[in-house]
Order: structure tokens, then sequence, then C-alpha cells
């Protein structure tokens, strides 16, 4: 019988802790408490309400205890790589929202104490983990229905809802920055797409366009990536008109040596309604797939990978590899007036 995995939140400052935990108990874990600590009290709202039945515990009570297999956290993002940090020293792996760390050195910290203590270190990249349409992709991709990917374009646009944004979210220094931060997904999707182990970046840049009372913010940012075997476009951005029924018209293209794939992961502009949508065209001729059943991976691999010990969800050092580019890209940015 299959060992049911135990573990904790730690660091409730955005939404996407909501599907850190609750991906994680519909593929088998049970969360046994969290720590109310925030710097947003609506999203711990909306934490309990969506698991009143969760334990309120402090700290390092959740560290401190052996029975826990593995903490989740989707901290403000500048502290996210001390919670793994300290998580990993306990004896547990961890699971993090992007971007798993702001600085570069923050990035060697994590990956020296990932080497000493033999913990998994992963980051929950939702664009693909928590999208069918990607799943979808994946499969495609690996069956060959395209060839070999050799460009991929990913747009992340965002709606901006200022209004409630917390205080760290306009503080470069908190967040890490456009680039660090949203673009880390699709930098996530180029590699793993073209099966690239690792990338040059060749550009990028940055760019307050609308929000200029906010003088250290960025609401455009753009990345061109080179690996040995591919190239990638990203555009990432806070545009999403409120006119859109949805926070973000996220797309991704995959071009291969033999079609192409195009996905609207949350809305389709063209009239279809729902998510998940994808466009093949190959030898075959073209269609659409409807992915919004197609099942998510990331969360039973990462559990399985915990039980086992190996690097089914991700391979052991793409989170870093990712988050180093990111970081990069932000670092090396030109300035767009």
């Amino acid at each position: 019988m299959t060992r049911r995995l135990r573990f904790a939140a730690v660091g409730l400052d955005h939404r996407h802790i909501f599907h850190l935990v609750g991906e994680n108990v519909a593929a088998g874990a049970e969360c046994v408490g969290f720590c109310p600590e925030t710097s947003d009290n609506r999203v711990l709202d909306g934490f309990r309400e969506r698991f009143p039945d969760l334990q309120s515990l402090e700290r390092d009570r959740l560290f401190d205890d052996p029975t826990i297999d593995f903490i989740v956290s989707a901290a403000v993002p500048c502290d996210r790589s001390a919670i793994a940090v300290r998580a990993m020293r306990a004896g547990k792996d961890v699971m993090v929202d992007k971007p798993g760390a702001t600085l570069l050195p923050q990035v060697a910290e994590i990956e020296q104490v990932a080497a000493e203590t033999n913990q998994i270190f992963s980051i929950c990249f939702s664009e693909r983990f928590v999208v069918r349409a990607c799943e979808a992709a994946s499969r495609l991709v690996a069956e060959g229905a395209i060839g070999r990917v050799v460009q991929t374009t990913g747009l992340g646009p965002h709606r901006l809802n200022r209004a409630i944004r917390p205080d760290w979210f306009f503080q470069p220094e908190r967040f890490g920055g456009i680039l660090t931060d949203i673009a880390s997904h699709q930098i996530d999707q180029f590699l793993h797409f073209t099966g690239s182990t690792d990338a040059e970046l060749v550009s990028s840049a940055v760019a307050n366009h609308a929000t200029r009372d906010l003088s250290d913010f960025q609401d455009y940012g753009e990345i061109l990536l080179r690996s040995a075997s591919a190239s990638g476009f990203i555009r990432v951005d806070w545009y999403t008109p409120d006119g859109l029924p949805t926070w973000g018209d996220g797309r991704l293209f995959l071009l291969g040596t033999e079609g192409f794939i195009e996905l609207r992961k949350y809305v389709d502009v063209g009239g279809r309604g729902g998510t998940d949508h994808l466009f093949l065209s190959n030898r075959e001729g073209t269609r659409y797939v409807d992915a919004s059943t197609e099942p998510l991976t990331y969360f039973h691999r990462f559990q399985n990978d915990v039980r086992d010990r190996t690097a089914t969800a991700m391979p052991r050092d793409h989170a870093l590899r990712v988050t180093r580019l990111a970081i990069e890209a932000q670092r090396n940015a030109t300035v767009l007036s």
C-alpha cells in the first residue's frame, strides 16, 4: 500500500497557495496544518474559506514536526528561499510558487543546501503544471506530433488589479521584477518543450508604459533565449483589459519541424467557451483539441518523487536553472522608454 504523505503550508502571501494545497490534497497527500502568518489578510481569509478544516499552527511546530514530508509555500518572493532552506535542513522536501528566489545568492544557497541534504526543491510553474492544455501539448510533443520543437513563443499577459495588490507587489526588491516573476513561467516552458537543458540569454528588456506614478514598477517585459537546438521569445505584461473575461489571454506557440501547436490557455478570443484550447497543425491536417479534461500530472509525480527519491516531476536542476535565467534576464534588461 502506498504511504500517504503529510505536508504543511508555510507562506500564505499569494493566492497560488490555494492550488499548492488543493492539488496536493487531490493527489493524495494530507495537509496537516498551516502557518497563518501573511502579508495579505485576503489571502488568509480565502485560504480558510477553501480549507476550513485545516489547523492553524506555529511555523516552528511545522518545521520541527518529523512526520511532515514536505512544505509548500507561496510566501513573498524574496522570502521563499529562506523558507525552502529551513525546510530542507529540517529534512523536508519543498514545493514553492514561482519565482523560487529573487537574487542569485539565494539560488546558490538553495542549490548548496539541496545537495547537502538530498532534499527536493521544486517550483510549481502553474502556467504549465495547472494548465491542462499544457499537459496535452506535452503529451503530443512527446508522441512526435509536430516533430522536434525548434522555437517557442510564450505570452504571459496579466491583469494588474492594482487596488487589491499588497504593498510588496510594487517593490522590486521583494517580488523580483516582472521578468524574475512572471517570465519564469515562459522560461520553464521553453526549456521543457524544446528539451533544452540550458539556454543563453540573448537579450531582455523591461518598461513602465502605463504606471508611470509607480517609478520602480515595470509593466512590460520581453526576453529572447537560445539553446543548442532552439530559440524562444517571451512577452509578459500587466495590460489585460477589464473587458476580457479572465485575468489574461495566456498563449503558447510551439513550432516544430513537422507542424505547430497553439495553446489558448485561459480564454479563446475566437469565441469558444471555457479554458484549455489547443490547436494542432501537422501532416495529417489541422484540428482543435478541447484539453479541459486532460489529467494534471505534476502533483502526483512530485509525491512519487518524495516517496521514491526520484525526479519525475522535473529534472533535479530544472527549477534553479529557470530561476537563474529569469534573474539574469531581469538584471541585464534594457530599460525601454
